[in-house]
């Protein structure tokens, strides 16, 4: 299977005055396109520490990480910008829309960093919001819609540049359990259908059970690693209790 991420003997150390925190300790493993990844583990257990490194937002103290072939140890920080507006898209717990603009412009908003013209930003945002089926929502703002429809806008838009790997970091967090599986329909879809790599976050093992691989971490390392023979379905509504 063709690598998106390869990450070897990874290890983050954090400097807390005197005392040294080992947040990572030589993490290694592969993920291959196309898959669908639930990260997890205990709060100080090193998973968000882990997806920040694969976000390119923060930098190993040794060890490398590589998506698809790039190594950002040695990049600027505008280097990296711009591999993240192209490569990655982040999906958030909550949601990180802008309350003043509407659904299609905050869709757009990944479009207008890259430089891309109006038109071009307009068509690409509709289609983003059709995928995740917003259809006819894309001039209400925020506070007319609901979590669910947030996430969906905030899904949009980590899609909209059709980007490598798809990170979501407790996408579920905000939301009842009901909206929480439409949601994983969603991911489940653009998993099977579109063929793009997501990296979850998440603390449910319920959740977790819809994404076709689990990684634990526990104090900074990996200590199971396995693939779900058979995920949740979620457009059964399927796979929460």
């Amino acid at each position: 299977m063709d690598s998106v991420i390869q990450v070897r003997d990874l290890v983050k150390v954090y400097s807390l005055g005197e005392v040294e925190v080992q947040a990572l300790r030589s993490v290694s493993l592969s993920v291959g396109r196309g898959e669908f990844v639930a990260i997890m583990g205990a709060s100080g257990s090193g998973k968000s520490t882990f997806m920040n490194i694969l976000g390119f937002l923060d930098r190993p103290t040794s060890g490398q990480y590589l998506l698809e072939g790039i190594d950002g140890q040695n990049l600027s920080m505008d280097e990296l910008a711009e591999i993240r507006n192209r490569k990655i898209g982040f999906v958030f717990q909550g949601f990180n829309l802008l309350s003043r603009t509407s659904a299609l412009e905050n869709v757009e908003l990944p479009l207008v960093y890259a430089g891309a013209p109006t038109a071009k930003r307009k068509e690409m945002a509709q289609r983003a919001l059709s995928e995740v089926n917003l259809k006819g929502r894309e001039h209400h703002h925020p506070s007319q819609l609901s979590g669910g429809e947030q996430q969906r806008v905030a899904i949009a838009r980590a899609l909209v540049n059709q980007p490598s790997i798809l990170l979501a970091d407790e996408p579920t967090g905000n939301l009842d359990s009901k909206t929480s599986v439409e949601i994983m329909s969603i991911f489940q879809r653009l998993n099977q259908e579109k063929g793009i790599t997501i990296i979850m976050i998440t603390h449910e093992p319920d959740i977790a059970a819809f994404a076709k691989r689990n990684i634990l971490f526990r104090d900074g390392g990996i200590v199971d690693d396995h693939k779900n023979s058979v995920p949740a379905a979620a457009a059964s509504g399927g796979g929460l209790k």
